[in-house]
């Protein structure tokens, strides 16, 4: 009875908000459900194996479409790779294969990775389980909505500059993106490869951490992984004691202090932001106004996570960044420059659908010309002729040189402050989840909104987004970044969040899962 009232509710929440771009029929998973119903993975009880596997054995999740699970298609949202199906499986889900997990479906994305709403995937469209006519964020909004409407427990994300924190704060989720170099990205499509990672979207906190704990850990088809600071691990998933018992208590008050940058400079850095983009003042744009752009809600939401943590006794103080309002303009410049090496793969002869027979070719550069017209949407084009820009000759110790110097900066300035600090609290956006069209943010608005959430990426830090509760009908989201491999920490800090506060859902949200 229970799974079909979960296939009943699969199906008409699916209908509501398209967060799979393809997926198994829910009657199929055979999933456990909180109650102990469903299937163990298709393993006797009482075998050695289900031990092994218990804590995620026959527990569905989501993959976003960008990274590779054999058997399902690897769209990256684009029309130049509808058809391309994954010829392998990405190590993090075979991490998650080998405890029992079973991978249900791909969410959708912007293409490539390349947006913050979801909306600029060629394929679908993705809205908000709290409103839809709302963005689920982006550009892994498919794996955020999944999870907020209860139609997975977790899914896999990948970040480059705030994709798996900005969609998991617009619709009430968790999300994380470890230290760079803390879990593998191989099977994950590459857009800028120093920048990105494969994160975790979940319902909560724990779930997070237990996941993380699986996927994480050096891996030799990924010479950048590595492993940090915590048990020592191999090629094989974490020890499975470390799931069992969960997360460890976080340190006392006395022992760790949070910073936060001051409320009254948020303001100002995002107006720093935009400047730095080279469009000049950020006030010519009508919907940048610094009175409406950095939301009261947001505001309001920052504040009282600071309230709560000081009634913990922690001991939460301002500090300062001063290199984080040149954020963005650095990290757009580095993550196209990258873009455009990594796309050009892409030509209709090695990846990517080939142009129709109605489209006259003469000669191997017509056909990668006319593949690749067709085939990438307008801000994936925009993106790879802003990253050959930069690296021309003659521009690159302008832009791009620079743009690497600003990067090492922050880096030192976080390291600064976290030496003293045991993690930073930051808003993840500027506003909720925002509408489309005219109610919605330009292509530019939303990129000077990522300078809460890019930084993490250029200093290769780990960040953990998680809701703070609900205003004017929407969720508000908050993150904390820390030191290299200490997302034990943040999760940690969250965690104390979570536990006394709840997790929010959206009307019609049925809990299915343990």
């Amino acid at each position: 009875m229970e799974q079909d009232t979960f296939d009943r509710y699969f199906t008409q929440w699916e209908a509501r908000i398209g967060a799979f771009l393809e997926h198994r029929p829910p009657g199929e998973w055979a999933p456990v459900f909180k109650n102990g119903g469903g299937s163990q993975g298709n393993v006797s009880p009482g075998s050695s194996e289900v031990e092994a596997r218990a804590p995620l054995a026959g527990i569905p999740f989501g993959v976003k479409d960008n990274i590779a699970v054999e058997g399902f298609h690897l769209t990256c949202g684009s029309r130049l790779l509808e058809q391309y199906r994954a010829p392998y499986t990405a190590t993090a889900v075979e991490r998650l294969l080998q405890k029992g997990a079973v991978p249900v479906g791909k969410t959708n994305l912007d293409e490539f990775g390349m947006g913050s709403s979801t909306d600029n995937s060629a394929l679908k469209q993705t809205n908000n389980p709290w409103d839809t006519h709302r963005v689920a964020g982006g550009s892994s909004g498919g794996s955020a909505a999944a999870v907020a409407a209860g139609l997975v427990p977790f899914a896999l994300g990948s970040d480059t500059g705030g994709s798996v924190r900005q969609p998991a704060a617009f619709c009430g989720v968790v999300g994380l993106k470890p230290t760079y170099g803390a879990v593998s990205r191989y099977g994950l499509v590459a857009y800028a490869s120093s920048l990105e990672a494969i994160g975790i979207l979940a319902d909560t906190v724990d779930r997070a951490f237990q996941v993380f704990q699986v996927i994480r850990g050096p891996d030799p088809h990924d010479m950048t992984t590595m492993v940090g600071k915590g048990p020592e691990q191999g090629t094989s998933p974490a020890p499975m004691h470390l799931i069992e018992d969960g997360l460890p208590p976080v340190p006392a008050p006395e022992n760790l202090r949070i910073g936060y940058i001051d409320p009254s400079l948020l303001a100002e850095t995002l107006a720093r932001a935009g400047e730095s983009l080279g469009t000049g003042s950020i006030a010519s744009e009508t919907e940048l106004s610094l009175q409406n752009f950095l939301e009261q809600e947001i505001i309001e939401g920052f504040e009282e996570t600071i309230g709560f943590y000081r009634s913990l006794g922690y001991s939460v103080e301002p500090v300062t960044i001063p290199s984080l309002s040149y954020a963005v303009a650095a990290y757009y410049t580095i993550a196209t420059a990258e873009a455009s090496a990594n796309l050009a793969r892409f030509d209709g002869i090695r990846y990517g659908m080939r142009p129709g027979q109605d489209v006259l070719v003469e000669s191997p550069e017509d056909l990668v010309r006319a593949s690749r017209r067709s085939g990438f949407g307008d801000e994936v084009k925009l993106r790879i002729l802003v990253g050959t820009f930069v690296l021309r000759s003659g521009f690159q110790d302008r832009y791009y040189h620079r743009a690497q110097e600003i990067r090492q900066q922050i880096r030192r300035e976080f390291d600064a402050v976290l030496a003293r600090y045991g993690a930073i609290l930051l808003p993840v956006f500027p506003r909720r989840a925002f509408g489309r069209s005219e109610a919605g943010l330009s292509s530019f608005a939303q990129k000077v909104a990522d300078v809460f959430t890019c930084a993490a990426n250029l200093a290769g830090l780990p960040a953990l987004a998680f809701p703070v509760g609900v205003k004017g009908g929407l969720p508000v989201g908050m993150q904390f970044m820390g030191a290299p491999f200490s997302e034990e920490i943040l999760c940690g800090l969250a965690k104390l969040y979570g536990d006394r506060q709840g997790y929010p859902h959206p009307a019609g949200y049925q809990s299915f899962w343990r």
